[in-house]
């Protein structure tokens, strides 16, 4: 009787439990897949941090600068992701609508090569531009723009008008702009790049500094407070469930410590001693004893990757293209129907996809400083892998890109955390590989529960 007892008051307890966590997870609107990623994600580090400080034989709460979770690593961490990122929310388009394209790391080689050839030759060779021009890497990267919207209004084209599968179209993408990369250069080096161009791709001059990264972070817990305000006004306006007030609160201040924390991470990793000795020199500045601490901040491509982020999901969840790219990838044919022009659609997301692509190749040749015929490849394995583990479906219909871009992050910390390690290369394609079956795997169990 006592242990009937004992077992009963065990799973009115548990039961309690659970009800608290679904209440608050409903109180906060908190998407529990969400949820889980960054939770992976946080494991992921912690694990990697772990494995590095026993490698070492440090102690990992001494936070050695070897080690994974050092701002040193994880400022690096965030400027490899940016390029990965940005073509991450371009692929849920594509994805959501039932479609792939396996072309976007050739093309980013490719529109790489074109932009560092403009910079290098034709803008000053051909033009007439002086080396140094404030024009030379605008015009090249217009000219990189306008390739990118040619190659996916190209794809689309032929997609969505000439009904030819999109593997299909963009396989042959692969093949044909990789081997159109060699043809502009025959497979030479083009570098340098220019010196503004190179801003694109972070380091000690590509960011943005203490000062003006502390004022990004207030700008944007200012923007979170408002655009919580003016959701909860928008609710009552129109009637909608309001969440309470503790929930709204809560939200607000984990989602400013996050920012802050990140800004204040940004500004914990300093310039290389090499290059504050140039500059304090340069300047007349003189270095004291125990050396001049000046802190990298946000880096630019991060910053860019933020924005893109930004516009992405103010497109998938604020316009009518938006909702026409979710309605065609949950029900083609009754998106047909209802005189929703999916072909015109199609081509577009595929011309968005180009465009990011250029961006793309913009902050990878900046940060390599040169463009080679190696730039992008195996990017459309990453970049698919992303938004896959960030949860867009590959049977379409859904996908996010906040979440696309927590599963950029999630897959350059592995590659990052596996080179810290000094694991082989060919172990490397393993772990991505055997991560990107798990995730869909988990997204075909999770689809099924619901």
């Amino acid at each position: 009787m006592t242990d009937t007892t004992s077992n009963l008051q065990a799973d009115t307890a548990r039961a309690s439990e659970l009800g608290a966590v679904a209440r608050f997870l409903k109180a906060t609107e908190i998407d529990t897949r969400m949820l889980g990623m960054i939770g992976a994600l946080l494991l992921i580090w912690v694990a990697l941090h772990v494995i590095s400080s026993l490698r070492l034989g440090v102690n990992p709460f001494d936070f050695d600068s070897r080690t994974f979770l050092t701002p040193r690593n994880l400022w690096n961490l965030s400027v490899q992701t940016s390029a990965v990122a940005i073509m991450a929310c371009g692929m849920v388009l594509v994805i959501v609508m039932r479609n792939i394209d396996l072309s976007v790391g050739s093309a980013e080689g490719l529109i790489g090569m074109v932009m560092g050839f403009a910079q290098v030759h034709f803008l000053v060779r051909f033009v007439g531009l002086e080396l140094g021009n404030p024009w030379i890497w605008v015009l090249a990267l217009v000219i990189g723009l306008a390739l990118g919207l040619l190659i996916g209004a190209f794809q689309g084209f032929v997609i969505a008008y000439l009904e030819v599968p999109a593997f299909i179209v963009t396989l042959g993408g692969l093949l044909v702009w990789r081997g159109a990369a060699w043809w502009v250069t025959s497979g030479q080096t083009v570098a340098p790049l220019d010196a503004t161009f190179q801003l694109m791709g972070g380091g000690p001059a590509g960011s943005i500094g203490a000062t003006w990264s502390w004022v990004v972070g207030i700008v944007a817990c200012l923007a979170v407070v408002f655009a919580l305000f003016n959701g909860r006004v928008q609710r009552k306006r129109f009637r909608f469930p309001l969440r309470p007030i503790w929930a709204e609160t809560l939200l607000g201040v984990v989602t400013c410590a996050v920012i802050m924390g990140a800004v204040w991470l940004a500004n914990s990793y300093p310039w290389p001693i090499g290059i504050v000795n140039r500059y304090a020199a340069a300047n007349n500045i003189t270095v004291p004893e125990g050396g001049l601490f000046i802190a990298h901040g946000i880096a630019i491509p991060v910053l860019m990757a933020v924005a893109v982020g930004l516009v992405m999901t103010f497109i998938t969840k604020r316009t009518r293209f938006g909702r026409y790219v979710f309605a065609i990838g949950g029900n083609p044919e009754a998106a047909n129907l209802a005189g929703i022009n999916t072909r015109w659609i199609t081509m577009k997301v595929f011309m968005i996809m180009g465009v990011l692509a250029t961006i793309a190749a913009a902050i990878s040749s900046a940060r390599q400083n040169s463009a080679t015929n190696v730039l992008g490849t195996l990017d459309e394995l990453l970049v698919i892998a992303a938004a896959v583990i960030g949860g867009t479906s590959l049977a379409g219909g859904s996908g996010t890109i906040i979440g696309a871009m927590l599963g950029a992050l999630l897959m350059q910390s592995l590659q990052s955390g596996m080179v810290l390690l000094g694991v082989d290369s060919p172990l490397q394609s393993i772990v991505v590989g055997a991560v990107l079956v798990i995730a869909v795997w988990l997204d075909t169990v999770y689809r099924k529960r619901v």
